[in-house]
């Protein structure tokens, strides 16, 4: 059974709005979701996130002292059915979680961590597969 659909690939930096426009200017994207701590874009391929992490450090690739900061969003229906499927193929439930009646925080099989969100409903809801529900952050006051 597929669990879901990727809705967007996030990337944890100290600047959102200034990596959202780098990315929108290198990509051809818009900036569809913005704030201080959180901005999405739209491509013609897909959909990026940048999200406010608390003393962000760059990483260090490839010598790995600062691991690669990115992780996917998986966005479904169904949120405690995609959770429990993503656990019997192997996913692991992280053990904080920020907005748990939206977005669950889940680690694959090797430790990368990846979220599963409910869909957007509303202004931003739809069939429209690239709309993204971010994680929240420990320092985020709300999730969108």
């Amino acid at each position: 059974m597929t669990v879901g659909y990727l809705g967007s690939i996030t990337m944890d930096c100290a600047d959102p709005p200034a990596l959202a426009q780098f990315w929108c200017d290198i990509l051809g994207g818009e900036i569809t979701e913005s704030n201080e701590k959180f901005v999405s874009i739209k491509t013609p391929g897909t959909a990026l996130t940048m999200i406010r992490v608390p003393d962000h450090r760059a990483p260090s690739w490839p010598d790995g002292a600062v691991p690669t900061q990115i992780h996917l969003d998986l966005v479904v229906d169904d949120l405690d059915a995609a959770v429990e499927e993503a656990v019997r193929l192997g996913a692991r439930i992280a053990a904080e979680q920020f907005a748990p009646d939206k977005c669950r925080v889940l680690l694959d099989p090797a430790g990368h961590p990846f979220c599963v969100c409910r869909r957007p409903t509303g202004r931003h809801g739809g069939g429209n597969r690239t709309r993204h529900i971010a994680m929240q952050a420990p320092d985020q006051d709300e999730v969108l």
